[in-house]
């Protein structure tokens, strides 16, 4: 979602530097970095050991926020390049789609508004998993929830833990990098932009030719 589908990233970055400027500090470029495609919990440890303050409770910031980046998100979600044409593409053919985050339910629901809830047959969250990206766990459940073989399954994501989540859970992977680079790896198909992308792609990636 975040960085794929929606230019949401530099929402987050509101959030996070205005935490780290409540706790009296400033957060580095690599921690802030090492946090996209990461799960909540390990956002805040990330921000707290960066900032020197490793004893801070991670729920509490984690709130926090929540709290901020609904606020940020209620003000409305500008779509990645590409990304709107390429779903409305995938939604015409009736191919199964899932949307796969490492974001929170309270948050998605609120995405969800610019999203479209017509626009996916499953949706699984970051905090709905026992286990978040770069586990194969959430790519693996919504395979499931789609009733599809992941073998069958393209994973679209702008990030290094989401590619390895995805590559892990044995699903095709187009990365299309936004705020971080994803270095080059066998079996991961780049672009720059989702601009172009279409169903003839996505059925290459899989070694199916496209249509019905």
């Amino acid at each position: 979602m975040d960085g794929t589908l929606v230019d949401s990233e530099k929402l987050w970055d509101v959030a996070l530097y205005e935490l780290a400027a409540e706790y009296g500090g400033t957060l580095s470029d690599a921690a802030r970095k090492a946090m996209i495609g990461t799960s909540m919990a390990a956002s805040m440890r990330i921000l707290h050991d960066d900032l020197g303050q490793p004893d801070r409770d991670p729920r509490a910031s984690a709130a926090w926020i929540n709290a901020r980046i609904l606020e940020l998100f209620r003000s409305g979600l500008r779509w990645r390049p590409g990304a709107l044409a390429l779903l409305r593409a995938v939604r015409t053919a009736g191919i199964p789609t899932a949307l796969v985050t490492s974001s929170g339910r309270p948050l998605v629901e609120v995405a969800l508004d610019t999203l479209g809830r017509d626009s996916f047959d499953a949706v699984v969250c970051g905090d709905e998993v026992e286990a978040a990206k770069p586990h194969p766990e959430p790519y693996l459940t919504a395979a499931r929830l789609l009733d599809v073989p992941i073998a069958r399954c393209v994973a679209i994501e702008d990030s290094p833990t989401g590619v390895a989540s995805a590559l892990a859970a044995g699903a095709a992977v187009l990365a299309v990098p936004a705020e971080v680079p994803v270095p080059a790896t066998a079996g991961v198909h780049q672009v720059d932009s989702l601009t172009g992308a279409d169903l003839e792609l996505l059925a290459a990636l899989l070694g199916t030719p496209a249509g019905p």
